[in-house]
């Protein structure tokens, strides 16, 4: 029952929030604290007790905390969760990056009990997903996710808000559609007629009929490509991105994108190993073009939260490539297949901590000047030296600089995935060279030259949607500048990151540091779980 308390203590706290109006204010905010960081406790004493070497055999591995109840009998769906080596540390991530936006969001709070309580609603649909084991339920905690950042970005957005968490819904909305029609094709096709991820990879359906799982693998991947998201469903991301709040964004980019490429790992490749091996190769294409398309578009942007929007498109294009090389049974050894989907566990994590903090710290440069434009900030690291440094720390991670968790995931998807298809592991390695030369260009216009920020909405204090201290007549324009925050003065005045931004970003760069120079605790849970997914798909 321990997996069942981590999943749904934050929908009790935020039933808590609603059901006691005396919680307001900042109250609410660490009501919010509270039950992020019990939950994260939680998970890491599930860690503690983890043994990947012992447990049930489960979906690709070994399994605790399992739970298995049944829910819809008729159809064989239940209440089934567990942890392995692949959910088991995209629950501490998830309870990391929560807790994280749950101090953050103590800076200047908006409607805080609402807020509070929708993030706590959102983060148990989020641990449901990765906890899954059934099908259906999968499907309904997917769909929840789609739920709550919807109104994280319709509520606490800014701009363009509600028309771009109207087109997050729609685009993510339709894409869980295709994964519910994939969904249904696996129960189908399957002897045992039944939603059970485990009895499903023990005994995979559609064996004998190539084209059905070929199709049944298309409705699954093109539901989980919108989520993740792959080019070209991608276009939905930037918008959403831009116009959230920067603790949504940091979640949306943290936690929602892994929901797809988890579900890759999980579902589609021990499932439909088959079909996983004949389309391996698509998918190692889409992967490499993810990557270079997200690289370049990133490299043009003038707006901070879309260029670091598109480079998350380039991240998971690694992840996506790791996975698709573990496909190709006949070019490579189970050794590099295995190495290559640790890779893109490992990413999947790393992607995580270091985009999250980087979201974080947009934040800052909107509730200090109302905008992301690069033109109307510079010379940052003279008013602003902590902030400066976190920022370049972030960057450096983020573009794959020994040292950090980035460099450890992407080392291992290219020494995986160089045997079995050379010629995309080379041009996926000059998406590196790309990556770096982008952030490098961005901690220079941010950061040097003269000192300038906008001339409006200093020291606000606050990311959220109302832009209370911006002159009526400012008009909004292309990338959340307003056209008097595009004439820029000297920015002597500017406050530095302080208090719970400081709280909320630097435990996340500190995690993604000790995991580039400390692997072996995440390492140990990963490749067991990994070796054994290597090995479903090569049967």
């Amino acid at each position: 029952m321990l997996l069942t308390v981590v999943v749904l203590l934050p929908l009790a706290a935020a039933a808590l929030l609603l059901a006691v109006p005396a919680l307001a204010g900042r109250a609410a905010i660490w009501v919010w604290i509270a039950a992020s960081a019990a939950d994260l406790a939680l998970v890491a004493w599930m860690w503690w007790r983890y043994d990947p070497g012992q447990g049930a055999t489960g979906v690709v591995g070994n399994l605790a905390y399992e739970v298995d109840l049944r829910w819809i009998p008729t159809v064989d769906a239940g209440y089934h969760i567990g942890v392995d080596g692949l959910s088991l540390p995209l629950l501490a991530l998830t309870g990391v990056l929560f807790l994280a936006c749950a101090v953050w969001s103590l800076r200047e709070p908006d409607r805080p009990r609402a807020q509070a309580a929708l993030f706590l609603f959102l983060q148990t649909a989020c641990l449901g997903t990765f906890a899954a084991l059934d099908l259906i339920l999968f499907f309904v905690f997917f769909d929840l996710t789609i739920v709550g950042m919807y109104f994280v970005i319709a509520g606490w957005g800014h701009d363009h808000a509600r028309r771009s968490a109207l087109k997050f819904f729609l685009y993510t909305f339709v894409g869980s559609l295709a994964l519910l029609v994939g969904f249904i094709g696996l129960f189908l096709g399957s002897e045992e007629r039944t939603f059970d991820m485990v009895a499903l990879a023990a005994n995979p359906p559609l064996t004998d009929s190539p084209l059905a799982a070929g199709l049944v693998l298309l409705a699954i991947g093109l539901g989980l490509a919108v989520k993740t998201p792959l080019f070209p469903f991608h276009t939905w991301l930037p918008d959403a991105h831009t116009d959230a709040p920067a603790a949504g964004s940091a979640i949306l980019a943290g936690i929602l994108l892994k929901l797809g490429t988890y579900g890759f790992v999980r579902i589609a490749m021990p499932i439909l190993p088959d079909a996983w091996q004949r389309w391996a190769m698509v998918v190692v294409v889409v992967g490499v073009i993810s990557v270079l398309w997200g690289a370049f578009v990133a490299l043009a942007q003038t707006n901070v939260k879309r260029m670091i929007a598109y480079t998350s498109v380039n991240h998971m294009g690694y992840v996506l490539l790791g996975l698709g090389a573990a496909g190709l049974v006949g070019q490579a050894d189970a050794e590099a297949r295995t190495i290559a989907t640790v890779g893109a566990l490992y990413q999947m994590v790393g992607h995580g901590l270091l985009t999250g903090a980087l979201f974080l710290l947009s934040g800052v440069l909107w509730s200090r000047g109302r905008t992301y434009a690069f033109d109307s900030w510079g010379g940052l690291a003279r008013p602003a030296p902590v902030f400066a440094a976190l920022l370049a720390v972030a960057a450096f991670g983020s573009l794959g600089l020994p040292g950090f968790a980035s460099f450890i995931a992407e080392f291992q998807i290219f020494t995986g995935a160089l045997q079995a298809a050379p010629v995309a592991t080379v041009l996926a390695v000059t998406g590196i060279l790309v990556t770096a030369g982008l952030f490098l260009v961005a901690l220079q216009r941010l950061l040097t030259g003269p000192t300038a920020v906008p001339s409006v909405g200093e020291d606000s204090g606050s990311d959220d949607g109302d832009a209370g201290d911006v002159a009526p007549s400012s008009r909004p324009t292309e990338g959340g500048a307003t056209a008097t925050a595009l004439r820029r003065r000297p920015a002597t005045g500017m406050r530095d990151v302080h208090g719970p931004e400081l709280g909320a970003v630097v435990p996340l760069l500190v995690l993604a540091v000790l995991l580039g120079l400390f692997p072996r605790a995440l390492l140990d849970v990963i490749e067991p779980a990994a070796a054994a997914v290597a090995q479903l798909v090569a049967r």
